[in-house]
């Protein structure tokens, strides 16, 4: 088995409401020099070796993240 990491974030040109509201807390928590959050997902997935680079690529865009708004990275651990 292998560990496969997907990480998803919003494209840079997609507001991150979620990302901005955090960006406001940490204000308010009186933590400073933070200007800017963006939040996205992160998947750990076990995958049998045999899975090749190219299934886990459409896996991801298919399945974990929305291909229109979000870009993603695959990394086997």
């Amino acid at each position: 088995m292998a560990r496969v990491v997907v990480d998803v974030m919003p494209k840079p040109e997609i507001l991150d409401v979620q990302g901005q509201a955090v960006t406001r807390a940490l204000d308010r928590i009186g933590v400073s020099g933070v200007s800017g959050v963006r939040q996205g997902k992160h998947f750990e997935l076990e995958v049998s070796d045999g899975i090749d680079d190219e299934t886990l690529h459409r896996l991801a865009g298919t399945l974990l993240a929305n291909p229109v708004i979000e870009d993603w990275t695959v990394t086997r651990l």
